[in-house]
């Protein structure tokens, strides 16, 4: 009888472990199948398929181009008697003197020839805007009230030229060409960014850096009462077209929006806290309130914060200062009560044994087991704010979030959108390693087992 119990009960522990495997294995199927399908819908339902046709590569090459180089505009307008203007993005902050125009772009009488890249070139016409292209031919653009005319050779236009009746545009590998009714503007591309350090109004534009290094030097001023090296800085700081100054004051105050949000948020949340802490709350009414005041402000994105604090207190970096600490105040929260709730009673029970009382116990029974914990969160939020100073800054109007953010909307200066990008993430960079470096010397080696969330 023992020996038949004994073959039935391995039989079930055989037809369970089957069973189970077999679960296992429908799940290992199972797991990669759903996956598979949800790309299967997301492939259709983005039409992912249709993005090669939707996708404009020209208009991505062009922006490109403009991210490590500059363009000048050569630009005639028949509103103003077809006066001509050569200027660098086309800013009036940029603009040649007439009488000190690039070599390329000469007057011929009445008309204005741009000479450009691999023998291209364009004439402004009275009549016409002719663009010479070799290896193809020449294109003539007739603009008038009633529409714009093209006449070029082939029956079909290639698709380099896009013609309709109110524009025309030719882009080539030489520059680029915009013809409307009232205006006719050639952009021809040049490698890095013109005028970053001196505009061309500065007596120091247009200096190799020998020159440059010479003057500064030198003890003949080039403006009276003023040294060169002087002139040279102010000329740089005071640039109107990159704005150095207004760059550096949003580079700080992003740095200060984020240092303020954050520290805030550590102050307030340390003493909440001990309120939401299982070994420190008064009671659980009050224990249980606040852990529900943290997860309401955690729970409610930054970005909403200051979309809501935006319209209460107006824009500007203190709101968005407001939108971290809200949202920090809820994670610093429940993060120090999990610390707390950690704590080591010995080293507590040491501190009362002396006959210290309850703040005495907290200040040196407490804090010397969390505070590492405590600091290494504050600093890892530190640096992680400065890149989300940045976004909220785009919506409250302050630090380098709003200049990043005008400068796309312009869609013109995509030299300056990516001179502020590599301003965000240099001073990230920085942050980082400034956050680094004072972990390493509040905290110590000992931080380095803390795990952010």
């Amino acid at each position: 009888m023992a020996v038949a119990d004994a073959g039935f009960d391995i039989s079930v522990a055989r037809l369970d472990a089957v069973r189970s495997f077999r679960r296992r294995r429908m799940v290992a199927c199972a797991v990669p199948a759903a996956i598979l399908a949800y790309l299967v819908y997301v492939f259709l339902a983005f039409d992912v398929a249709g993005l090669a046709g939707r996708a404009r590569l020209d208009n991505a090459a062009i922006l490109v181009a403009d991210a490590y180089s500059h363009k000048v505009h050569v630009s005639r307008d028949a509103r103003a008697n077809n006066k001509v203007t050569v200027a660098v993005e086309g800013e009036n902050k940029g603009t040649y003197p007439d009488k000190s125009w690039p070599s390329w772009v000469t007057r011929e009488g009445d008309s204005t020839l741009v000479a450009l890249e691999e023998g291209h070139s364009v004439r402004f016409d009275p009549d016409a805007v002719r663009f010479d292209i070799p290896g193809y031919g020449l294109v003539e653009i007739v603009p008038a009230r009633s529409g714009i005319t093209v006449d070029a050779p082939g029956e079909e236009l290639p698709g380099w030229i896009n013609a309709s009746s109110a524009r025309v545009t030719v882009t080539t590998s030489a520059g680029r060409l915009s013809v409307t009714k009232t205006r006719a503007e050639v952009f021809r591309y040049f490698g890095g960014w013109e005028l970053f350090f001196f505009t061309l109004d500065s007596p120091f534009h247009d200096r190799s850096w020998a020159e440059l290094a010479g003057l500064a030097l030198s003890g003949e001023e080039v403006r009276p009462g003023q040294s060169n090296l002087s002139a040279m800085l102010s000329d740089f700081w005071n640039n109107p077209m990159w704005r150095h100054r207004d760059v550096a004051w949003a580079i700080f105050e992003t740095i200060l929006m984020a240092f303020l949000g954050t520290m805030g948020a550590a102050i307030v949340a340390l003493p909440l806290a001990f309120l939401s802490a299982r070994n420190f709350a008064p009671s659980l009414p009050v224990r249980f309130g606040v852990r529900r005041v943290f997860d309401f402000l955690r729970g409610v994105d930054g970005l909403i914060w200051t979309i809501v604090l935006a319209r209460a207190f107006g824009p500007g970096p203190l709101t968005g200062s407001l939108a971290m600490l809200l949202t920090d105040t809820g994670t610093f929260g429940k993060l120090y009560s999990e610390a707390l709730e950690n704590v080591d009673n010995k080293q507590i029970d040491g501190v009362r044994s002396t006959g210290a009382n309850t703040l005495q116990r907290h200040r040196f029974g407490v804090m010397p087991q969390v505070s590492p914990v405590m600091l290494s969160q504050v600093l890892y939020y530190l640096e992680s704010n400065t890149r989300s100073a940045t976004v909220i800054g785009a919506i409250v109007g302050g630090g380098i979030g709003l200049m990043l953010t005008q400068a796309i909307q312009t869609q013109k200066d995509w030299e300056e959108v990516t001179y502020y990008i590599v301003l965000t993430l240099v001073m990230v960079s920085v942050m980082d390693m400034v956050s680094g470096w004072l972990r390493q010397k509040l905290i110590g080696k000992s931080a380095s087992h803390i795990v952010h969330p």
